[in-house]
């Protein structure tokens, strides 16, 4: 690879819903450029970004990919991302390192979610983009049709920069509006061609279209297009270049990856209207030394700073960190400042990273995508720097977890390999979270979806060689009394010799709090030696209720009255006498399961309001609101938490994936008697329930 400056560098994010051929368009790329010898295929798993087991297998992306190639003169690197919403980490993770977005839609399909919700993501961060219409060579495919869907949905700053020359079996090539020239494919290359008869007042007008975009970025152009002098070819392209970067002009193109027609015409257009380095806004970050903001431009010579968008954790290479360099340059075998960490790192071989494969160069400049293996204490979204220019950038907002699931070795000696494995994989994909429930005993992991959990499962096996069963968490019941009780727990056992004698009246009632234990002992009948014992039994009861086994609270135990004997009680005595009171006073003074309830927030479209709310109400949910937040409903309501057992899931099926939710414990309430009876039954099978 050629030692590129700033302004001849392009980081390309290629962006879609899942299926409409990001992979195969990234791929034809790579092939065009010259990058591979060889184009892959999806099906035939020998694609360059698809490159881990599970992507292979499931022929869908799972982790962002990247690979350099070189175009006219200009590095490209293109980072490919999935386009299934359980690897959306991966996509958030991206943008943090691309200056402009390729949003690939399906001819046949036309915009889909996930195609919404990528150019909002690329519009909050002020990332300019292009459309891809992909596939024209598919059946059913409608430039016309995919083309009016695109701008009714993202506005008139739409704007074709190619129209397609037939379609289906028929599409053959298309025709460059700015030029006005057209070009077909033959013998698997694309030559320059007559624009079709046909398509010459329709390419005219798309043309005049281009033209007036181009005017309205100048005043000076502005008076020339309409005084009726012709605008020059250098203005054309400089007036396009201001109105795709500054987001007046989010431009059309058009193709099909699968054929490779209109690859090269893509990689024309990156080159001469994508923004490079140079070109993005100031870089914002916090100088450590004062906690100030600090603005810089992108240029070599300044001090080295560089941001960590996402970590590959390989069991036998170790931890390999992907950074975008913003300012300055990085050299092999130096050292640099993790101020996240307060700590240095010693840099060994940096590397490009082409698919699964590390390239090594001896240094990187502002504007490049490298990676670095071993470092010390760098994670992901850690800025790495100067030691002698301190800057902190901000941290990446992955979305939360939606989904929670139990996971145990399926070999009971594979727990601390298990562990191992899952917190290297923490390392490398932030949307994933392990817990461990220390009430249930379950460690837990959470993630976007089943996909995503199920791909972690897999990749535990693959990488760190242990296999492992999911399961549905346990749901952390309580349990409590509503009634009183005075009761007498008496333990005794004299055989000859020293026995034991430990004998106690203890009044239960409820209380608000965990457990209060109070003694109201008069005339000595429990020697103050032997309370703590009792307080003692009861705490190691409360542990287990006598229901289903959950942890008892909201208690009061008083302990007013008992005996002992000179000779035989002991503090282990008044411990079991108080656990046979405990027993008792639970059984006489009503008791009853409490289930966690959850404040849930979910935010929906307009549209989806009434089945979100039914779906809740289902859930034995109570609305406690509805409020407009960003363009959506946002529905507050208190839920068990034994009904929002893949919610996200159902979410996302419900809203076609436009809707998402947060949640967090809000309090205990009592359990319905009929949920309550199968919690008990499931507890105790062999135990029949009274009703």
């Amino acid at each position: 690879m050629n030692d590129y400056k700033p302004a001849s560098v392009r980081n390309v994010g290629i962006y879609a819903h899942g299926g409409a051929g990001k992979t195969t368009l990234s791929e034809a790329m790579l092939y065009a450029a010259k990058a591979i010898d060889r184009m892959g295929k999806i099906n035939e798993g020998n694609t360059t970004m698809d490159y881990d087991n599970e992507e292979i297998k499931r022929q869908v992306s799972i982790s962002l990919s990247i690979a350099p190639i070189e175009w006219k003169g200009t590095g490209i690197n293109i980072l490919d991302t999935p386009g299934y919403f359980d690897f959306e980490g991966e996509v958030v993770a991206s943008l943090r390192a691309v200056d402009f977005g390729v949003v690939v839609v399906c001819a046949a399909s036309g915009v889909e979610v996930g195609t919404e919700k990528v150019c909002s993501r690329l519009s909050n961060m002020n990332i300019p983009r292009a459309f891809f219409i992909n596939k024209m060579d598919r059946e059913n495919a409608d430039f016309d049709k995919t083309l009016k869907q695109i701008k009714d949905t993202f506005g008139n700053s739409v704007i074709p920069f190619m129209l397609p020359i037939g379609k289906e079996n028929n599409f053959s090539g298309y025709i460059d509006l700015i030029n006005m020239k057209a070009f077909v494919q033959k013998n698997d290359k694309m030559v320059n061609s007559e624009i079709p008869q046909d398509m010459v007042p329709l390419a005219e007008s798309a043309r005049d279209e281009l033209l007036e975009v181009v005017a309205g970025t100048s005043e000076e152009l502005m008076d020339k297009y309409f005084s009726g002098e012709e605008l020059t070819a250098e203005e054309i392209k400089s007036g396009l270049k201001t109105a795709v970067i500054s987001g007046d002009a989010i431009p059309v193109l058009v193709g099909s990856g699968q054929q490779c027609i209109g690859v090269e015409a893509l990689l024309d257009f990156l080159v001469d209207y994508a923004p490079s380095p140079a070109d993005r806004e100031d870089i914002e970050g916090i100088n450590t030394a004062d906690e100030e903001t600090e603005i810089r431009y992108p240029k070599e010579d300044d001090p080295f700073s560089a941001f960590v968008f996402k970590t590959i954790a390989d069991p036998f290479v170790g931890r390999l960190s992907i950074f975008r360099v913003l300012l300055g340059t990085i050299n092999s075998d130096g050292s640099v400042y993790n101020p996240n960490k307060n700590a240095k790192e010693k840099v060994g071989q940096l590397y490009l990273i082409k698919g699964k494969k590390q390239i090594p160069v001896d240094r990187l400049v502002s504007g490049d995508i490298g990676a670095v293996s071993k470092l010390a204490v760098t994670a992901t979204s850690d800025t790495l720097c100067d030691a002698g220019k301190k800057v902190k950038y901000p941290p990446i907002e992955f979305p939360a977890p939606s989904l929670e699931l139990a996971i145990e070795p399926k070999s009971k000696g594979d727990d601390e390999k298990i562990n191992s494995g899952l917190a290297r994989l923490m390392e490398e994909d932030p949307t994933f979270e392990v817990e461990r429930n220390a009430e249930t005993g379950q460690t837990v992991i959470k993630g976007m979806g089943e996909l995503h959990l199920e791909v972690i499962a897999r990749k535990l096996m693959d990488k760190f060689g242990v296999e492992c069963i999911l399961t549905q968490p346990k749901i952390p019941y309580r349990e409590t009394i509503k009634g009183k009780a005075h009761v007498e727990g008496k333990h005794k056992k004299q055989t000859g010799g020293h026995g034991q004698f430990g004998h106690v009246w203890i009044d239960f009632e409820p209380a608000e709090g965990d457990f209060v234990f109070e003694e109201k002992i008069f005339g000595g009948s429990v020697p103050k030696q032997y309370i703590p014992a009792v307080e003692k039994g009861l705490r190691d009861c409360i542990k287990h209720g006598i229901l289903a086994g959950y942890p008892v609270v909201n208690m009061k135990a008083t302990l007013v009255d008992g005996s002992y004997h000179p000779v035989d009680s002991s503090e282990m005595s008044f411990k079991i006498a108080a656990s046979l009171a405990f027993k008792k006073g639970m059984e006489q003074a009503n008791p009853v399961l409490l289930e966690p309830v959850m404040h849930v927030e979910v935010q929906v479209p307009e549209e989806y309001m009434g089945d979100i709310i039914g779906d809740l109400n289902k859930r034995r949910g109570k609305i406690l609101g509805m409020n407009p937040k960003n363009g959506f409903q946002l529905v507050i309501a208190e839920v068990p938490q034994a009904e929002m057992y893949k919610y996200g899931n159902d979410l996302r099926s419900i809203t076609q994936a436009r809707g998402s939710f947060s949640m967090r414990f809000e309090r205990y309430e009592e359990v319905l008697p009929s949920i309550s009876e199968k919690i008990i039954e499931a507890a105790n099978p062999k135990v029949k329930v009274a009703k």
